[in-house]
């Protein structure tokens, strides 16, 4: 009998996470958990299935392989359908709570069946071969972090690439529908011009956006205050100096976006 996909061992000591949810804990707003991938997690066999059980599935891989790989001004692809229009209700019914805008672990939030479902195939070895083909990558040796996020906040928003010990980043939108303007992610073709643009992703459920990190690799939104659904994957490089970098470069982040927020608040009480 085929062990299930939340008894999977992860590499090299931690598992994924249990089927049961665990009671948030809110004070917790970063996502310094990791989850190792896989051993067998090998990109480039030759393998032309996309996932063998594909029965216990809930997102639709068959989108994102069927979805053509832009190359400029960077590598990135946008799929659509991702988690297909009949279970999109039931998904957001199981969408965990959250108050406050902020990344969290799926392991500090508390979430019904169908989410962890959508959390085990963005952390299967099959998406993660999907991805690694699709951008040409060995993903094999990085480390696959999963955060979920439901609130912007106008702190929000800013254009950068990501930090240099990224590989690829992968955004999962589950907002049932999108008529605000700001909010929908950029990709620019420089750090300057958030109206400079190549493709405007709308946050809508079930659309998926990917592309791998580079020098150029400028995003961003016009800014947006409200509920804005995503969980985010990221590969990133390994090693005590990217760790230490990625810590340095969260703290930087936070102190950011407190400066800004205090002006915000001066901006309105002056008015």
């Amino acid at each position: 009998m085929p062990m299930p996909p939340w008894m999977w061992t992860r590499w090299p000591t931690t598992t994924w996470c249990s089927a049961m949810p665990m009671k948030p804990r809110l004070g917790n707003q970063t996502a310094n958990t990791v989850w190792r991938s896989s051993p067998d997690s090998y990109p480039f066999s030759n393998e032309t299935s996309i996932m063998t059980e594909t029965d216990t599935r809930l997102l639709n891989f068959q989108a994102v392989e069927d979805t053509p790989l832009q190359t400029e001004p960077f590598s990135f692809m946008v799929a659509e359908g991702v988690i297909p229009s009949g279970e999109l209700e039931r998904v957001n019914a199981d969408y965990p709570y959250i108050d406050i805008p902020a990344n969290f672990n799926p392991e500090d939030l508390e979430y019904g069946p169908a989410f962890a479902r959508v959390l085990q195939d963005l952390d299967s070895p099959e998406f993660e071969r999907l991805i690694a083909r699709k951008f040409g990558v060995d993903l094999t040796r990085t480390v696959k972090t999963i955060t979920v996020r439901k609130y912007s906040e106008m702190s929000d928003g800013n254009i950068h690439t990501d930090h240099w010990s990224k590989v690829i980043t992968v955004l999962l939108y589950f907002n049932p529908e999108w008529h605000q303007e700001g909010g929908k992610l950029r990709l620019l073709r420089n750090k300057h011009d958030i109206e400079d643009y190549v493709a405007e992703v709308t946050p809508l459920g079930g659309t998926l956006l990917a592309f791998k990190r580079s020098g150029n690799s400028y995003h961003g939104y016009k800014r947006f205050d409200g509920e804005r659904r995503m969980v985010q994957v990221n590969w990133v490089r390994s090693g005590p100096v990217a760790r230490q970098a990625q810590r340095l470069a969260r703290m930087g982040t936070h102190t950011g976006k407190r400066i800004l927020r205090l002006a915000q608040g001066l901006r309105g009480a002056a008015k």
